[in-house]
């Protein structure tokens, strides 16, 4: 039953990036991001008591993204989804059952 709740959440297409590095035509390493994997995700902007115990604990959280679990994802990656892109500031692995992460991001200025 629990299982069939999350899929049901499911309903976005994210795209999660990872960093890379290039070099540019000086020779020189820049930074870049480029696109890792495309999920399923739950796309949950924080709201009420929710947002102000995410602001004591971390202070730019606004959007709760929740995504299979996948052992591959990590805190610095990034994640964009409908133009916007978003940073993850910390993942919860909720009963650690390899069924879900949350991701707690803040959108990119």
């Amino acid at each position: 039953m629990k299982l069939r709740l999350l899929v049901n959440r499911l309903n976005k297409r994210v795209t999660i990036r990872r960093q890379i590095w290039r070099d540019n035509s000086m020779g020189a390493r820049e930074q870049d991001w480029e696109d890792y994997v495309t999920v399923w995700a739950g796309v949950e902007p924080l709201r009420g008591q929710e947002f102000f115990v995410a602001q004591r604990s971390e202070a730019d959280v606004t959007t709760r993204i929740r995504i299979r679990y996948r052992a591959d994802v990590d805190r610095s990656m990034m994640v964009r989804f409908d133009g916007v892109e978003f940073e993850i500031m910390y993942i919860i692995h909720p009963e650690f059952n390899k069924r879900e992460l949350q991701l707690m991001c803040r959108e990119r200025q």
